[in-house]
């Protein structure tokens, strides 16, 4: 008998699995995948020896998680951190772009590079306290005070009718709408801006990593420590009911809300389900993999080295964009996050390929192919961009649902990100991770913190559960623990 189920072996399911193990506890964890990974999966999608993921491709917060230090992420996975975080390409060749240095970024910014480094050097110097206001202080006295008021005044600014006060330049303009629109939903918003100063704070901190081997490099290194103190992963295994995982005293559920109402239900009281089945899931994606013969040919050619690439044109494109996603209209001209890991990991495709990763956002359960979107948009600040194009491979929004349940309606984000849902995740309060039901946590993206590749998520519902059920403390993570 199992002492700990955990179901999902996503990155926080796994988080919990670490956890759990490493006090001691007999672990078994259950995917319904034939692999594990959920948002950190990568694979063979269109011929052999092109590696491909599936979901995540760069890990802002791998070096800066704080489950992901303690487990010394770093000592286990080999990772490139481009020099050039993050472009954004505008017309005539121009491009924003974010540095890892931030003096490179602020020269490079013109007339606005001084307003860049007012708006983001504050947050670099108490990087350790916005990276822990915002993955561990949910509904909590900030431990970090200042940290917490520098990112809060700068979210009001940016995430108001206030953001265009700063800049003057469509460089720097669209250099941060491109990073706050991975928040998915209306610019501005708070919720967008937070994102985006928190991204674009570690940018210049430490840089956005990319895995060598992928993202699956990140999830089998927690998979590798699981069974190394004792854990079982069980693959091609779905639970509809908690009454399966035999007798386990603690069960987290690394699920979406209405998968952990179907699993655990019958235990949870009707308030609670109420509140589940209330939980707002917000716009899709739809995930296009290229196979190209050539790297793409930016017209701005230091585009070519960064790490990620925004591809949405100018702000007022980019909020015009996001708007007509949420009005539920597919835009024509996509707001596009574009990828080429193969420039920095040769692993990835066999020589003289590469493979490149892109989506683009669209209304919640979509079903359309935006494949030419995709090219189109791209080829707007990369000519010649369709003709190095070998072969690709589309998930819309409803076959990412299809992939993976948890993705309602396309959502990888596990809920839309607003200030309310981000308060109530899936419910108010200091815990909500654990759920009213005797050893049940909820653990998943649909939980503070939030998206994102950090296992934050499994790391609070596991160190509740050790607390609660088992009356044990946190275990030691490291390497050498």
């Amino acid at each position: 008998m199992a002492d700990v189920a955990i179901v999902g072996a996503g990155p926080n399911g796994l988080a919990a699995g670490v956890v759990m193990a490493r006090a001691g506890l007999n672990v078994e964890v259950f995917e319904a995948g034939r692999t594990i990974g959920g948002g950190a999966r990568t694979m063979e999608l269109l011929e052999p020896d092109h590696f491909h993921d599936v979901c995540s491709a760069v890990h802002p917060m791998a070096l800066a998680s704080p489950f992901f230090r303690e487990f010394g992420l770093e000592e286990r996975v080999r990772f490139e951190v481009p020099e050039l975080s993050y472009a954004n390409p505008l017309g005539g060749g121009r491009a924003g772009l974010a540095y890892r240095d931030l003096g490179r970024t602020v020269q490079g910014l013109g007339k606005d590079g001084q307003a860049w480094r007012r708006l983001m050097r504050p947050l670099i110097q108490h990087i350790e306290g916005v990276v822990d206001t915002g993955l561990n202080q949910f509904l909590r006295v900030p431990r970090h005070p200042l940290a917490a008021a520098l990112l809060g005044l700068a979210t009001l600014e940016q995430g108001s009718g206030l953001w265009n006060l700063r800049f003057s330049t469509e460089e720097a303009a669209a250099l941060f709408t491109g990073v706050a629109a991975h928040a998915v939903g209306r610019l501005p918003s708070p919720a967008a801006a937070g994102a985006g100063l928190t991204l674009g704070a570690l940018a210049h901190a430490g840089g956005w990593p990319i895995p060598l081997g992928g993202s699956q490099a990140l999830v089998d290194a927690m998979a590798e420590d699981i069974r190394a103190h004792g854990g079982v992963i069980h693959t091609g295994q779905t639970v509809d009911s908690v009454g399966e995982l035999n007798g386990a005293r603690a069960v987290l559920l690394d699920v979406s809300p209405n998968v952990a109402a179907r699993i655990a239900g019958g235990r949870l009281p009707q308030k609670y389900l109420a509140t589940l089945d209330k939980f707002r899931f917000g716009d899709g994606a739809c995930k296009v993999d290229f196979i190209l013969s050539e790297p793409v040919p930016w017209a701005n050619e230091e585009v070519w080295s960064a790490g990620t690439v925004h591809v949405g044109g100018t702000r007022a494109e980019t909020a015009a964009s996001e708007a007509a996603v949420a009005a539920g209209r597919h835009p024509d001209n996509p707001y596009v996050l574009v990828s080429q890991p193969s420039g920095f990991d040769p692993s990835r495709a066999p020589h003289g390929r590469h493979v490149l990763w892109t989506y683009c956002h669209v209304p919640h359960g979509s079903t359309r192919d935006m494949t030419e979107a995709i090219v189109r948009q791209i080829e707007r600040f990369a000519p010649g961009f369709r003709d190095v194009v070998v072969r690709s491979h589309v998930m819309t929004a409803a076959d990412l649902e299809h992939y993976n349940e948890n993705y309602v309606g396309g959502d990888f984000s596990g809920g839309a990100v607003t200030i309310p849902q981000l308060l109530a995740r899936p419910s108010l309060g200091p815990n909500p991770w654990r759920m009213p039901a005797k050893g049940l946590y909820l653990c998943s993206a649909s939980t503070p913190p939030g998206p994102g590749v950090h296992g934050m998520g499994g790391y609070h519902a596991a160190k509740l559960a050790l607390k609660d059920v088992f009356g044990l403390p946190m275990p030691g993570l490291s390497p050498a623990a």
